[in-house]
C-alpha cells in the first residue's frame, strides 16, 4: 500500500490531519515522522499543491518499494553528506572561489558537462600547497544536519553505506574512516612536491561512474538495485538515482528534484530514516 511520509520541524498534528482527511487515508505517528496509508494515489497536482502550502516535507513512498528490503545506501558527498563544495573552498586559497563556484553551480544544475567542468576547475588549482586541503577538511567541512542520526539508524538496520563523489579522495577517505562507511569512491588529485599539479589522476568519477559504482556494489552484495537508496543534490547524481529502488533529492537543484522519487527540503539527513520507516 502506498504511503505519504510527512516530516519536518514544524509539522503539526492539525496539518497532518488535514492532509489525511483530503486523501481519506489512515494517519499514524512515529517518533520522527507521520505516515498516511493511502487507498488511492493522490494526483501530481494535489501533491504539488500540498507541498507549496506546507513548510515541511511531503513525499509519496512508491507502492512497489519495500523499505524492509533495503541493504545499501549510496550518497553524494559535497552539499549532501557535507555542507560545502570542497573544490570551491580549495579555490578560495587562490582567491578563485567566485569563479570556481559559478562553474560548480552550472555543472550541478546540469547546464554544462561535469567531467570537462571538473578538469577546468582542477586546472585552476595548479601550484596550490596540498596542506590547503587539510585546512579545508579541519576548518570548513562539516556534516550536514542529521547525518550522524541517519548513519546510526541505517547501521542499526544492517544497511551498508557508501560515499561516491565527483569530489576528491582526500575528503572521501577521511570521511569513510571517521564515519565507518563501508565503501567510497571519488577523484584523485594530482600532487608533486607537496603541490597540486592541476590534474585529475585517472578516470573521472562522473555521472556514469556513479551509476556503475552502485550497480557494481549490488553485484558484490548479491542484491537487486531495487534494494538500494540513493541520496544526492546535483545533476551528476541523476543516472545513479535512476538505478535505485528509492532516490532522494537532498536540498537539491530543481532538475534533480524532478528526477527523484522523494525530496527533502526542510528535513536534515535524518529525513532519510522517515522515508524508510525507521524510527530514530
Amino acid at each position: 500500500m502506498p504511503k505519504l511520509i510527512l516530516q519536518g520541524d514544524i509539522l503539526t498534528s492539525s496539518a497532518a490531519d488535514n492532509i489525511a482527511n483530503q486523501v481519506l487515508g489512515e494517519l499514524s505517528w512515529k517518533s520522527n515522522f507521520a505516515q498516511i496509508a493511502l487507498e488511492q494515489l493522490p494526483t501530481p497536482e494535489d501533491l504539488t499543491a500540498w507541498r507549496t502550502a506546507a513548510s515541511f516535507d511531503i513525499n509519496l513512498q512508491p507502492g512497489d518499494f519495500n523499505p524492509q528490503q533495503v541493504r545499501l545506501l549510496v550518497m553524494d558527498m559535497d552539499s549532501t553528506l557535507i555542507n560545502i563544495e570542497c573544490v570551491d573552498e580549495i579555490a578560495d586559497f587562490l582567491d578563485l572561489k567566485p569563479a570556481v563556484s559559478a562553474i560548480t553551480e552550472s555543472a550541478m544544475r546540469g547546464e554544462i558537462d561535469f567531467e570537462s567542468s571538473l578538469r577546468q576547475r582542477v586546472a585552476l588549482l595548479k601550484g596550490l600547497e596540498v596542506s590547503a586541503l587539510e585546512t579545508v577538511y579541519e576548518q570548513r567541512l562539516q556534516l550536514n544536519p542529521g547525518a550522524e542520526t541517519m548513519l546510526a539508524g541505517l547501521k542499526k538496520q544492517g544497511i551498508k553505506t557508501a560515499l561516491v563523489s565527483g569530489g576528491f579522495t582526500f575528503f572521501t577517505e577521511r570521511l569513510q574512516q571517521c564515519l565507518d562507511l563501508d565503501y567510497c569512491q571519488a577523484n584523485v588529485l594530482g600532487e608533486k612536491d607537496g603541490k597540486l599539479t592541476g590534474e585529475v589522476v585517472g578516470n573521472i568519477c562522473g555521472a556514469q561512474a556513479k551509476a556503475d559504482f552502485l550497480l557494481a556494489h549490488c553485484k558484490e552484495l548479491d542484491i537487486a538495485p531495487s534494494q538500494t537508496i540513493v541520496v544526492g543534490d546535483g545533476a551528476n547524481d541523476i543516472l545513479m538515482m535512476h538505478e535505485a529502488g528509492l532516490s532522494i533529492a537532498y536540498h537539491a537543484k530543481p532538475t534533480v528534484q524532478a528526477a527523484a522519487d522523494a525530496a527533502l527540503n526542510y528535513c536534515g539527513l535524518e529525513g532519510v530514516l522517515g522515508l524508510l520507516d525507521i524510527t530514530s
